[in-house]
């Protein structure tokens, strides 16, 4: 497989919802063999790409979608997801909002990462630049955090025991 293909792979992976940065960094190190700088600038592209979309158009779909047939319970459940994200970053923030928003999409456990905050800055009706310059400050520090757990560095200090 070429290496062109690997970072295609690695960018797409980066931008699905769930998944995102912190599936394709392992995926790159591990099973391609990337080196690391183009391997981040890769995927904090591919995971950058969808949030001004999301930002923007993420809540006004939802929002239209949650009484339809077959997907208005889907649509319904990422508006409660999003809500009660948004409102438990804010009650455990106050005025450090923002810095709640980058660890939020900074530590990677399920639930988090740029989709889920920003759809939670954007139901928040948070300042749009603010929010993606803390979106982008998580990606980068989930992608460091993913990056050492899979160079083995987490497990060689035992942090996860």
């Amino acid at each position: 497989m070429s290496v062109t293909l690997q970072y295609l792979i690695i960018f797409f992976i980066s931008m699905v919802p769930l998944i995102e940065l912190r599936g394709a960094v392992p995926i790159a190190f591990l099973k391609f063999g990337l080196p690391v700088l183009p391997t981040y600038l890769v995927c904090i592209l591919g995971n950058m790409l969808p949030v001004p979309v999301i930002f923007f158009f993420a809540r006004k779909v939802l929002e239209w979608g949650k009484d339809k047939p077959v997907i208005g319970k889907f649509f319904t459940f990422c508006l409660e997801k999003g809500h009660k994200g948004g409102v438990k970053l804010q009650e455990k923030a106050g005025q450090g909002l923002y810095f709640a928003l980058f660890l939020f999409v900074g530590i990677p456990v399920p639930g988090t990462g740029a989709w889920t905050g920003t759809l939670a800055a954007s139901l928040l009706d948070m300042d749009f630049k603010k929010s993606v310059l803390a979106v982008i400050a998580g990606v980068v520090l989930a992608g460091v955090i993913m990056g050492l757990g899979s160079a083995g560095l987490l497990g060689a200090f035992n942090v996860f025991s």
